[in-house]
C-alpha cells in the first residue's frame, strides 16, 4: 500500500503538491545556510605592477572610509527612525502604560510592552518609562515584570525591517531574515516558558528583591553614552525630542502637547520653531529615515562585497566564526556572548548592534549559529543601561526601580540558560529562524505578513482577548497555542533527516496527514498575491521557487561573481 502511495505521489505535479518543507529539498542546494564562496577574478597581488598595487591600496582605503561614513549614516537613520515612531506613537504608548488597572492582567501587560516598544522603536525608552513609574510608586514592581518581557520582543522589529534591504537576492535574503528573526524566536520562546512560571511563583520578583536588599544608591555612577556623543552632532541638528513628555503622560501629569523640544541648550534643530504637528513631523522623519536606511544598507552591502572577496573573505570568516582552541572550545559561545554584551553596552542600544549584524549575516560573513550568542549578549548588555540609571537615581523609589532592572537582567539570563545552556534546546530557535528564512526566500511577500502578524495583529488580538476576560483568553488562546506548538514541533521533526524516517508514515509530512493544500503550504496564497501584484509588478521575484528558477539563479550567481561586482544586482 505504501508503494502504491509513493507511485501516486510521484505522478502528481509538484506545482500542485509542493509544501513548505518540500520546497527547500527540491532546490538541490547542498546547504543554503553555508557561507558562500566568493570568486576574485581580478589580478593577484604578485601579478601586479607597483602602480597597480598603489592604485588598489588607495581604492581600498577610500572604500573603507566610505564604508565608515555609510555606517555612521546608517546608525543615524536608526536614530531618526526611532524618533519618528516616538512622534507617531509615543503619546499612545505613554497613555497605555498609565492604565495600572489594565496592566494588572499579566498577559495584557506583556502585549502593552510589545506594542509600546514597537510604537516608540526603542526598548530603552519604554523601559525607562516603566522604571520611572515604578520609582514614583505609580506601578507595582510585580506588574512591571510582564511589560519588561514585552519590551524585549518589541525591540526586535528593527532587525526585521533592516533585513528587507537585502530582498533583491534570494540567498542573502534567506540568511538576513533568518538571522533577524533568530532574536524574535528566542524572545517569544522565553516568554512562553517564563511568563507562566513568573505568574505562578513570582520567582523573578522574589529573587530580584533579595538582590537589592543591601544595595544603596550611588549618585556618582555614570552611564557612558559613547554612541550618542558621536551621532548627536548630526541627529541633534535635525530633531530633538523630550522623552520626559512620554514619562509625564504615563504618570498622568502631562501639561504639554508636543514631544518636540522648543528650547535646546546645545543649539537649534531643524524643527525647533515648526508649526507642524507631531504626526506630520513624524511622517517626514519616517520617510527620511527609511530612504536613508535603505540607501546606506544597499551601499554598505555592495562595498563590503567588493572588499570581502577571495582569500580576504575566507580569512575574515574563519576568524569571526572560529571556535576557541582545545578545552576552551565549549565556552566559545559564552565568550562571544560577553563580546556582544560589551559592544551593546558601549553603543547603548541593542537594536543598533543587532541591526548592524543583520547585513553581515546576509552577506555570509557571520553564520546564523554564531550570531545567536551575539544577540543573546545584546539582550544582556541592554539591561546594564537601566541598572546604571537606577544606581545613579535618588533614594526615593531607588530600590523599586533597581529591582525592575534586575528583573530584566534575570529574565534574559534565565532565557539564555534555558535556550542556549541546554544543547538540544539551543537548536530550537535556530531551526525556527532558518525555517522562516527558507520560506522567505521562496515567498517574498512573507516578511511583510510576518511583521504585521507578529508585531501588530497578534499582540492586539491577545490584548483584546485579555480585556474581555480570562475565560475568553483561555478558551480561545489555549487551543491556538497548542496548535502552534504542534505545528512547530512537527516542522522541526519532519525537517530532521534523522528523526523523520522514524515517525509514523502519517506524521512524516503534512500531506500524509490529509490536510488540504491551503493548510500545509503558502503556495495558494502566493498565487493570490502574485495575481494582485501586491508587492511588485515583476512576478518572478514573488513566485514560488521551482527547479527551473534554481537553475537560473545558479547561472546568474556565477555570472555575477565573475564580473567582479559590477553592481548589476542588489
Amino acid at each position: 500500500m505504501d508503494d502504491t502511495r509513493q507511485a501516486e505521489k510521484s505522478h502528481k505535479s509538484p506545482k500542485h503538491e509542493m509544501d513548505i518543507v518540500d520546497v527547500e529539498k527540491d532546490t538541490e542546494v547542498d546547504d543554503p545556510w553555508a557561507l558562500p564562496d566568493t570568486i576574485d577574478t581580478g589580478k593577484q597581488w604578485n601579478e601586479m605592477t607597483g602602480q597597480e598595487k598603489l592604485k588598489r591600496v588607495v581604492i581600498n582605503i577610500l572604500k573603507v572610509v566610505l564604508l565608515l561614513g555609510l555606517l555612521y549614516m546608517f546608525i543615524c537613520s536608526l536614530d531618526f527612525l526611532s524618533s519618528a515612531f516616538r512622534l507617531l506613537g509615543g503619546k499612545a504608548a505613554g497613555e497605555a502604560l498609565s492604565d495600572v488597572e489594565l496592566l494588572s492582567n499579566p498577559v495584557a501587560g506583556l502585549m502593552v510592552g510589545v506594542l509600546a516598544t514597537v510604537l516608540v522603536q526603542s526598548s530603552s525608552t519604554s523601559t525607562s518609562i516603566i522604571v520611572s513609574m515604578v520609582s514614583a510608586d505609580m506601578l507595582p514592581t510585580r506588574l512591571a515584570i510582564p511589560i519588561i518581557m514585552g519590551t524585549n520582543i518589541g525591540t526586535t522589529i528593527t532587525n526585521v525591517l533592516v533585513s528587507l534591504g537585502q530582498i533583491g537576492d534570494r540567498d542573502r535574503f534567506r540568511r538576513a531574515f533568518g538571522g533577524a528573526t533568530l532574536h524574535d524566536m528566542f524572545n517569544w520562546l522565553t516568554v512562553l516558558v517564563l511568563l507562566p512560571i513568573e505568574v505562578a511563583s513570582g520567582y523573578l520578583y522574589r529573587l530580584s528583591g533579595l538582590m537589592v536588599q543591601n544595595i544603596n544608591a550611588d549618585p556618582n555612577v555614570e552611564n557612558p553614552d559613547l554612541l550618542k556623543a558621536v551621532t548627536k552632532p548630526l541627529t541633534g541638528k535635525i530633531i530633538e525630542l523630550d522623552n520626559d513628555v512620554i514619562r509625564a503622560i504615563a504618570r498622568g501629569d502631562n501639561t504639554t502637547h508636543t514631544l518636540i523640544k522648543f528650547c535646546c541648550e546645545k543649539g537649534e534643530h531643524l524643527f525647533l520653531e515648526t508649526s507642524l504637528s507631531d504626526t506630520e513631523v513624524g511622517l517626514i522623519l519616517l520617510a527620511m529615515a527609511l530612504v536613508t536606511l535603505c540607501t546606506c544598507l544597499v551601499l554598505i552591502v555592495k562595498i563590503l562585497q567588493s572588499l570581502l572577496k577571495g582569500a580576504i573573505a575566507k580569512v575574515i570568516r574563519k576568524i569571526v566564526n572560529a571556535d576557541l582552541p582545545g578545552i576552551l572550545r565549549p565556552i566559545t559561545g559564552y565568550v562571544v556572548m560577553l563580546v556582544g554584551a560589551g559592544l551593546t553596552f558601549l553603543v547603548q542600544s541593542s537594536s543598533i548592534f543587532t541591526s548592524t549584524l543583520t547585513p553581515l549575516v546576509g552577506m555570509g560573513v557571520i553564520k546564523v549559529d554564531r550570531v545567536f550568542p551575539l544577540v543573546l549578549g545584546a539582550n544582556i548588555g541592554t539591561t546594564f543601561t537601566s541598572i546604571l540609571a537606577a544606581l545613579a537615581s535618588d533614594s526615593t523609589g531607588f530600590r523599586n526601580s533597581l529591582q525592575v532592572s534586575f528583573c530584566h537582567l534575570l529574565f534574559n539570563i534565565s532565557g539564555i540558560s534555558l535556550w542556549y545552556g541546554i544543547w538540544p534546546a539551543r537548536q530550537v530557535p535556530i531551526r525556527m529562524a532558518k525555517k522562516l528564512g527558507s520560506v522567505t526566500a521562496d515567498y517574498r511577500w512573507f516578511p511583510i505578513f510576518y511583521i504585521f502578524f507578529v508585531f501588530l495583529f497578534s499582540p492586539m488580538a491577545v490584548f483584546g482577548l485579555s480585556l474581555a476576560g480570562w475565560e475568553y483568553l483561555v478558551g480561545f488562546g489555549v487551543p491556538v497555542l497548542i496548535l502552534v506548538i504542534f505545528v512547530i514541533t512537527m516542522n522541526l521533526l519532519q525537517s530532521s533527516d534523522r528523526i523523520r524516517p522514524r515517525l509514523p508514515h502519517r506524521l512524516q509530512s503534512f500531506e500524509n496527514m490529509g490536510l488540504p493544500l491551503c493548510l500545509r503550504s503558502l503556495q495558494p496564497y502566493d498565487k493570490a498575491v502574485t495575481k494582485l501584484q501586491v508587492l511588485c509588478s515583476c512576478c518572478k521575484c514573488c513566485k514560488l521557487k521551482t527547479k527551473e528558477d534554481v537553475t537560473e539563479d545558479k547561472a546568474e550567481r556565477v555570472n555575477y561573481d565573475n564580473k567582479a561586482f559590477e553592481g548589476e544586482r542588489l
